[in-house]
């Protein structure tokens, strides 16, 4: 029967544990040096050797003959416990024995001296299935085991343990391994199995792998069906996974904004018989590397790619903003989990390319923050961004007319003084506080008792519109003076006044002057009347109406 490579090439000493080193050789030297635990606990992710090094504890602690920490492999012991005749090994799957009963039994079985060797070994795996009453149950028996008893805790989620139960074991943490130590690992078994596979196509399964070697040659098993030479196309193909190629053209296109280039990409891959979920999960992993390019300057070892195409990564990096790739990451993101949730995945895949396409299609903080950096780019590039300017009739304004329209508002701004005429000066304005450090103001300063007008009021106004609408609505239609180094506004809307002392206004006001005048001034308020010209003083007319009735009018 044929019996999968990952379990044919299963280390079988310390010595053979790829990407482990720190661990074996700590355990190693325990076993020299008679100095075991009662219980170990290996925690990690999948397929990085915990239940491996488990196994080969379990022979080196019963082993007749060891070598420098390793077991011999040769002797009765070693090879019973290899084929399952040795019932002093034992293996607990706590997925399935996660009850009280089990752990019960276990504890009335520890009491037994082993039959073979020096030591029961129980192996419980995926040791965080065990219910609280079963941890409960095994935590005395873990604290003071018998001296021929050792426990071996294997899990990949250590933060479901409880503490009592961390606190009771030797703890050893596993690492992702390294992918050269997978690629070389894969090449070493893919010769040995008569497989004739390059160098690109085992780092791409060890990119593949994310860390778990397992993984890596369970790939393998698949590549090498029908093959016997494997190159990056072959484990493209068996693995349904989108070619490097394929992903950046989709980003490319993503990068022209040009939607119908990357929804014709995702239709071809589709016909191909891709995977929409595995797509996006690779789209996000090629991302990924853009955002690490773009971050770190040298992040070239952050990267598992081939030298041309970390190249191509690099140059297409450089067209891009971080925020872009950012927008571009949330988007996949979410479409993976809606991919995940059984919906139509053509259709998912082929929105959330729109949405990358075109970031005015995604109102999310990331879709506002792309496309305020594409702006800030095209002002640093030299672009020119127009902006309709309307008119009264509701039609925009060529381009060449965008000046005078504002220098039209400007004008309305600054009315003519000659209308009207300062009747009393409101003094009840207390005056701003003056700033720490005053920019220079280049316009001369009038004479103390001289009121001149505020020329650049107009610019005051266009600045109010954007940061204090309400307030620029009241003074619409106001004008000022500068009478020596203060500002008198003059206004005939009664509401000013009540605007200025709510929340900020006054100081918002004050800011907006300083910015176009570039100089601060104490601020005061007058009423301004309309002059009525051509008109007769009324007690000049009723002494015209008095002498046209014959009533005898004194001039005196």
């Amino acid at each position: 029967m044929y019996q999968a490579l990952y379990r044919k090439w299963r280390p079988q000493t310390f010595t053979d544990v790829c990407g482990q080193e720190l661990i074996t050789t700590a355990l190693k030297n325990e076993i020299k040096n008679n100095r075991l635990s009662h219980a170990y606990l290996f925690t990690g992710c999948r397929g990085t050797g915990k239940t491996t090094c488990a196994k080969i504890l379990a022979k080196a602690v019963n082993c007749e003959h060891p070598v420098d920490g390793d077991p011999c492999n040769a002797c009765a012991t070693c090879r019973g416990i290899d084929d399952g005749s040795v019932l002093d090994v034992t293996e607990i799957d706590a997925a399935s024995n996660n009850g009280v009963d089990s752990i019960r039994d276990l504890r009335d079985e520890v009491a037994f001296t082993p039959v073979v060797g020096k030591y029961r070994v129980y192996i419980i795996d995926e040791v965080h299935m065990l219910s609280a009453g079963a941890f409960n149950a095994l935590l005395k028996t873990l604290e003071e085991p018998p001296a021929h008893v050792i426990f071996i805790l294997a899990t990949t989620e250590v933060h479901k343990l409880p503490a009592t139960i961390l606190s009771r074991c030797q703890r050893f943490d596993f690492n992702r391994i390294a992918p050269e130590a997978i690629a070389s690992r894969v090449s070493f078994v893919a010769t040995q199995e008569g497989l004739a596979i390059t160098p690109d196509a085992a780092m791409l399964l060890a990119r593949l792998a994310d860390g778990a070697l397992r993984d890596a040659l369970s790939l393998l098993d698949q590549c090498a069906s029908g093959n016997t030479t494997i190159d990056a196309a072959v484990v493209a193909t068996a693995t349904g996974m989108a070619s490097r190629e394929a992903l950046y053209a989709l980003t490319e296109c993503v990068a022209r904004r040009d939607a119908a280039g990357a929804l014709e990409a995702v239709d071809t891959l589709y016909r191909s018989s891709k995977d929409m979920e595995r797509l996006c999960a690779e789209w996000i992993g090629y991302v990924r590397n853009l955002m690490v390019l773009k971050s770190v300057p040298d992040g070239g070892e952050l990267i598992i790619a081939a030298p041309e195409e970390l190249e191509q990564m690099q140059a297409l990096a450089r067209t891009l903003e971080l925020p872009a790739i950012l927008h571009m990451m949330e988007v996949l993101q979410t479409a993976l989990e809606r991919l995940r949730g059984g919906v139509v995945r053509r259709v998912e895949m082929e929105m959330a390319v729109l949405k990358l396409c075109d970031p005015a299609l995604d109102n999310t903080q990331a879709a506002l923050l792309s496309r305020i950096s594409e702006l800030e780019k095209a002002v640093r590039a030299g672009g020119v961004v127009e902006s309709a300017v309307q008119t009264d009739a509701g039609g925009p304004l060529p381009p060449s007319d965008e000046g005078g329209a504002r220098a039209t508002a400007r004008a309305e701004g600054e009315m003519n003084f000659a209308q009207t005429t300062p009747q009393s000066a409101d003094t009840d304005e207390p005056p701003l506080p003056e700033p720490s450090a005053q920019p220079t103001n280049d316009a001369p300063a009038p004479a103390p008792d001289e009121e001149i007008p505020f020329a650049k009021w107009g610019e005051v106004l266009e600045s109010l519109l954007t940061s204090c609408p309400p307030l620029y609505g009241v003074l619409a239609q106001s004008q000022a003076v500068l009478k020596g180094e203060m500002l008198l506004i003059c206004t005939e809307n009664a509401l000013f006044k009540e605007l200025l002392a709510q929340d900020n206004n006054k100081t918002m006001l004050a800011d907006a002057i300083r910015q176009v005048a570039g100089k601060t001034y104490r601020l005061g308020l007058r009423r301004t009347v309309t002059v009525q010209k051509n008109t007769e003083d009324p007690l000049s007319q009723l002494l015209a109406a008095a002498r046209k009735a014959d009533v005898p009018v004194s001039e005196d």
